[in-house]
């Protein structure tokens, strides 16, 4: 019988797919969307507020960054004023292809509310914005 959190889940690994097979030229992965994201949008952030914005855990996103740092499309740099924290900087491999990576985004969300009208779109995101701050709040609590 399927529940909410079903559909959400399969709803995600559709994206998932979807966003895959799209960046697979720019030689990236799905997950690093939303790595690239936050990177070239704040510039310097450390791998441990991505890990906790993206909702990953340090290890994972450790793995990550090292694919994206060894493709060219990030810098890892210690800090200055700690060097136990490691800075995340875009490259302008990532840079150049961010417009690539946002309309892939933009493409995949177009695609599947094209039914839906204006109401219903915004009634879903209020929805599922007050669901995520509740998930959020509960992870970060551990």
């Amino acid at each position: 019988m399927p529940s909410l959190m079903w559909e959400l889940d399969a709803i995600a690994r559709c994206a998932t797919q979807y966003r895959t097979e799209m960046l697979a030229p720019l030689g990236l992965k799905s997950c690093h969307a939303s790595y690239l994201l936050h990177i070239c949008t704040d510039p310097g952030i450390s791998q441990e507020q991505l890990a906790r914005r993206i909702f990953f855990n340090k290890s994972s996103v450790a793995r990550q960054l090292a694919v994206l740092e060894e493709s060219g499309f990030i810098r890892r740099i210690p800090s200055e004023s700690d060097r136990r924290v490691i800075c995340l900087y875009p490259t302008e491999k990532a840079q150049q292809a961010l417009p690539q990576i946002s309309q892939v985004l933009w493409d995949w969300e177009k695609l599947v509310t094209q039914d839906l009208a204006q109401g219903e779109q915004a009634a879903i995101l209020g929805v599922l914005t007050r669901i995520k701050a509740r998930a959020a709040h509960r992870v970060q609590q551990e």
